[in-house]
């Protein structure tokens, strides 16, 4: 996913363009993608669009602004990676909620073998809703996701085996509250199941045929997919809740950054990574999140980990949106123009 830059453009503008570009890769919700991207000579900004917003499924906002933060740090990622240095500021215009950040370049700096790694990650990453291996993820893989991820200013819960009990019970509780919901099983008719020739949404290619046999149960779509399931079941997999110091547009925005960390250390570590989102959709079970973090601050999404298989590669990559579609480069008027 890339811009080409127009010939005689400016070289910043076009750099900004296609870091966007590679944003683009970035999960979200249902595969939502909801963020444009907007080109301003030197700067660039992140505003979400609210038409993508799953309104039965993410009333406040929570996910979509979770799922632009985790486009946001692969952009960083990118500019990263071509030795563009750029500061960020988060919800610059308290007055408009839909910009989330504006990034602005500030100079050159050297280009890092882990800049490098991690934009190699971006691409390889997918979403694998396949029970995990038998392989026990080592303590010490575990340290360097959660690192990854407080590095960006998130932190990760990881529950014993009690709590996974208590999260099991929970997930299945939201799941039965949605499948009442009539809004919800529209919304997820809308954006699961098909060939998604569009960019958009959740493919059959990436949906379970049959319910894995897993302790917290995954997203129950409605349909069955075409992604094979074995008969294995997920005893080794490892759950945590992704949290922050507070419910607010800032947080959400910073949690999906530390998503995006955790994520892609994880990728580059073997690890499986599966989001469980239907525990924080739910205003009743997301209290009982909180009890499991202690009342230590406020949960924005579940998440499952395990040793990948080696032998058998995932789902084929979900759909996406070109480039043209979610990134503007806007033109600055010449001096006397017009």
């Amino acid at each position: 996913m890339s811009i080409e830059p127009e010939p005689g453009g400016n070289p910043l503008s076009a750099a900004l363009a296609a870091a966007a570009g590679i944003g683009g890769y970035a999960p979200s919700i249902h595969n939502t993608q909801p963020w444009r991207w907007r080109v301003h000579g030197d700067r660039l900004e992140l505003h979400a669009v609210p038409s993508r917003r799953l309104a039965a499924s993410d009333p406040s906002s929570r996910l979509m602004v979770l799922s632009c933060g985790v486009a946001l740090h692969h952009v960083r990622v990118a500019l990263a990676a071509e030795g563009r240095q750029a500061g960020v500021a988060r919800l610059p215009e308290p007055d408009r909620p839909d910009l989330l950040a504006r990034l602005t370049l500030t100079g050159r700096a050297p280009v890092t073998t882990d800049a490098m790694r991690l934009l190699q990650t971006i691409h390889v990453r997918h979403t694998d809703r396949r029970p995990v291996t038998d392989a026990e993820t080592p303590p010490q893989t575990l340290d360097q996701v959660r690192q990854a991820a407080e590095a960006e200013g998130g932190w990760l819960h990881f529950l014993g085996p009690n709590d996974v009990l208590d999260l099991a019970t929970t997930a299945d509780r939201a799941q039965t509250i949605e499948t009442f919901d009539p809004q919800w099983r529209e919304e997820i008719a809308y954006w699961a199941g098909g060939s998604r020739p569009e960019g958009l949404g959740i493919p059959d290619s990436a949906i379970p045929s049959e319910s894995p046999k897993t302790t917290v149960p995954g997203r129950d779509f409605g349909l069955s997919g075409q992604l094979p399931i074995s008969a294995g079941h997920d005893r080794a997999a490892v759950y945590a809740i992704l949290y922050g110091d507070d419910d607010t547009r800032l947080g959400w925005l910073r949690g999906g950054e530390a998503l995006s960390a955790a994520w892609l250390t994880a990728t580059e570590l073997a690890v499986s990574v599966l989001p469980l989102s239907a525990a924080v959709e739910v205003s009743s079970t997301r209290q009982i999140l909180r009890r499991l973090l202690s009342n230590l601050g406020e949960p924005y999404l579940v998440l499952r980990f395990g040793m990948a298989d080696p032998d058998h590669a995932g789902p084929p990559h979900t759909p996406r949106l070109p480039s043209a579609q979610v990134v503007e480069i806007v033109r600055e008027a010449q001096p006397g123009s017009g």
